[in-house]
């Protein structure tokens, strides 16, 4: 199969892990309340649904690698992300950081509460940085076209241990209260 073929039947995948994503996502915080009542499987269930995402984000960066790669050489616009992987890796980021913030005040509160966000945003702090981090570095390794198995074993354990301190600081902080 060539390049092309190759990149249009990933954008298809894409798409479909997109709509299965969706479905994912509702039913997570659908259920997010009672996964916790079992440390184990708050663990499991925090570290498969954030393998899902990154796995997403990966599919779709290789996407559009593949895209700007096989069908856009002579544009010299689109190659702009992937002359500077680390800028948009950076940006690309902070974004969906930021968006997980606001969906999990959603959660909590049922609204975003300006009043609190600062304090949100001090609580989620350290677990925001080790996902951060392996969301940054699977964007960067993704645009350099240098991912390899190695690589995105490293990213899941990344998120496994985010996974871990998640769960460990939820049985924190309800224990405090």
């Amino acid at each position: 199969m060539n390049q092309k073929k190759k990149t249009a039947v990933l954008g298809l995948v894409f798409i479909l892990l997109l709509v299965f994503a969706y479905t994912e996502n509702s039913t997570f915080f659908n259920s997010v309340g009672n996964i916790f009542l079992n440390p184990l499987l708050a663990v499991l269930f925090i570290f498969v649904h954030n393998v899902l995402v990154v796995s997403l984000i990966l599919l779709g960066m290789t996407f559009y690698v593949g895209l700007v790669v096989n069908f856009m050489q002579n544009r010299k616009e689109e190659y702009v992300i992937l002359q500077n992987p680390r800028i948009f890796a950076l940006v690309f980021t902070v974004i969906i950081i930021f968006i997980s913030i606001l969906r999990a005040s959603m959660l909590v509160y049922g609204e975003v509460m300006i009043e609190t966000m600062f304090f949100v945003f001090l609580l989620s702090t350290p677990n925001t940085v080790i996902e951060g981090y392996g969301i940054f570095k699977t964007i960067e390794k993704t645009l350099k076209q240098k991912m390899t198995t190695k690589s995105l074993t490293w990213i899941y354990l990344i998120f496994l241990v985010a996974a871990i301190i998640e769960v460990v600081y939820m049985y924190l902080l309800t224990n405090i209260s």
